[in-house]
């Protein structure tokens, strides 16, 4: 079984940056991609970013292409998502989750962190 703790949210003004961080414990973090997901109120949870184990593949939804960036250490067994030019719309909590490649961390992740608030202002 592996835990992830999600870190790093907080509330900034639109135009803003944020780092969030996902911290894996236990094991099955070695090999399995990394995805990032949202959930803003009333909304569905919705795919972000995900990065391969190497870190060679990234992936992104279009609405944020260009202002976020995974990544991951693997030597810290911890993946990031920095995210720059915040919009108010980007306001959600924040997971992290992981699964055996990029399309299955972005369809059926097997793991899934408890969540971080990210509130953008306007």
């Amino acid at each position: 079984q592996v835990q992830l703790v999600e870190s790093g949210g907080g509330l900034v003004q639109a135009g803003g940056s944020l780092r969030l961080s996902c911290v894996a414990s236990g094991r099955t973090f070695s090999g399995a991609a990394m995805g990032w997901f949202r959930q803003a109120p009333g909304k569905e949870r919705e795919f972000v970013a995900a990065i391969s184990w190497s870190g060679a593949g990234t992936y992104y939804t279009d609405s944020v292409k260009g202002r976020f960036t995974i990544s991951r250490d693997n030597t810290k067994n911890t993946g990031y998502l920095q995210m720059n030019s915040l919009k108010p719309e980007d306001t959600a909590v924040y997971y992290c989750a992981l699964g055996g490649n990029t399309v299955l961390v972005k369809t059926t992740p097997h793991s899934w962190g408890q969540g971080t608030q990210v509130t953008v202002s306007s």
